[in-house]
């Protein structure tokens, strides 16, 4: 997005991505910031000033691990809660192939390293775990409904 002046070059991409999500192009969660980066042609700063704008605006909320949201929309929860709720609802037993990181970013719309952290997070707590095949399987079944 060029501009003869970089400082309001966040500004237009603020109200550029207001104007998406006010006209419903953009109904629930933002691109990753790295996408926003190749949309706009502008580093991480100004997409971080232009997220922070529309944030103190009220007109978006960032959610730690899952990435920037319109206020009101999607499941707020935890990615590792929203995997395990995943095992659950797909019925998952114990040795079952565990989905790859490319099936999880695609499924929730979540980065790599969002998808890393979840599950690490799960092999910490003994529910998955690398098999022979270098893929994860599926190690315990997740008690309960929700959280951990």
């Amino acid at each position: 997005m060029p501009q003869p002046s970089p400082r309001g070059t966040y500004l237009q991409i603020s109200e550029s991505l207001r104007q998406k999500i006010e006209q419903g192009k953009i109904s629930e969660g933002l691109p990753s910031e790295a996408e926003l980066m190749r949309t706009y042609g502008v580093g991480r700063s100004t997409i971080g000033r232009a997220l922070k704008a529309l944030k103190a605006d009220g007109v978006i909320e960032s959610v730690q691990g899952a990435g920037w949201y319109v206020t009101g929309t999607g499941d707020r929860r935890p990615l590792v809660d929203r995997v395990t709720d995943l095992l659950r609802a797909e019925g998952a037993a114990v040795g079952d192939t565990f989905p790859s990181e490319s099936e999880l970013c695609a499924r929730f719309g979540v980065s790599r390293t969002a998808v890393r952290t979840a599950i690490a997070q799960m092999e910490g707590k003994g529910l998955i775990e690398m098999g022979p095949s270098r893929r994860r399987q599926v190690r315990a079944l997740p008690h309960g409904a929700g959280g951990s």
